[in-house]
């Protein structure tokens, strides 16, 4: 039967590939590499070094295959992911389709699979859709919670109180509710938006590259620096991947 290895590959940094990780790489006989086109060839480079560091196995092979770009016109937000995940998973059948019979492959997933990453459940709509015979695995990886507390020398939580992990889109919508809350996928920079000046904010971008960036302070103070710290970043490279986790409160107050 054919296998398939999801991949958690942590946030850039080649160092964040498990022992585990490594193993199933070399267990594939193609590694899956997407392509995100103009603006985002280093995401692609880093993946390519990372495959170059660690695939020893012989006659293994990288195969790149372009990402489609989701359509957002006349639809909602869950329609627009749906349609766009439908695309992905008639790639990933392709894909999968030209692997020998009791071959495998892998996909490499930025972070961890289970975290705001869809690799699972676009290889369970082939699974279902397609009717390939196939099984798969999840190779877990380093996700930019860990890797912006550990920029940052704090831990996510405070003692005893409850952690949200959101979206920028929530965080406009539903304001701040817990005591330590990280928010991903932030194309609105909702931190600039909250009524709580005295909340603390613990921010990074591009974490495990060579072009990290980490800020924190109480939000008030410092969230016109980071607007435009991001903003600069992100005309730079083309393109920007940050995190952030709101705070308010302290250990061992009720």
């Amino acid at each position: 039967m054919k296998h398939i290895h999801i991949i958690g590959i942590g946030t850039g940094n080649p160092e964040h590939v498990t022992i585990q990780a490594i193993n199933a790489m070399n267990a594939a006989d193609v590694v899956f590499l997407p392509v995100k086109g103009t603006g985002k060839e280093e995401l692609a480079e880093i993946r390519r070094e990372i495959c170059e560091r660690y695939i020893t196995r012989p006659g293994s092979r990288v195969c790149e295959f372009a990402v489609p770009q989701r359509q957002t016109a006349d639809r909602t937000y869950p329609q627009s992911v749906d349609a766009w995940h439908g695309e992905i998973a008639r790639i990933y059948r392709e894909l999968i389709s030209g692997l020998p019979e009791d071959g495998g492959g892998a996909f490499l997933v930025w972070g961890d699979p289970s975290l705001y990453d869809s690799t699972i459940r676009i290889i369970e709509r082939v699974r279902q859709e397609a009717g390939l015979d196939f099984d798969y695995s999840v190779i877990p990886g380093i996700t930019s919670i860990q890797a912006l507390a550990a920029s940052h020398k704090i831990p996510v939580n405070l003692v005893g109180k409850p952690i949200e992990i959101t979206t920028g889109r929530r965080l406009a919508h539903d304001g701040l509710l817990t005591d330590s809350t990280v928010v991903m996928l932030d194309g609105e920079q909702a931190f600039a938006k909250i009524d709580d000046p005295d909340a603390e904010i613990f921010w990074g971008a591009y974490l495990g590259t060579k072009d990290e960036i980490v800020r924190s302070g109480r939000l008030g103070d410092i969230a016109a620096e980071i607007l435009a710290l991001r903003a600069e970043a992100r005309q730079r490279h083309g393109w920007i991947m940050d995190i952030y986790l709101l705070r308010k409160g302290r250990d061992f107050k009720e």
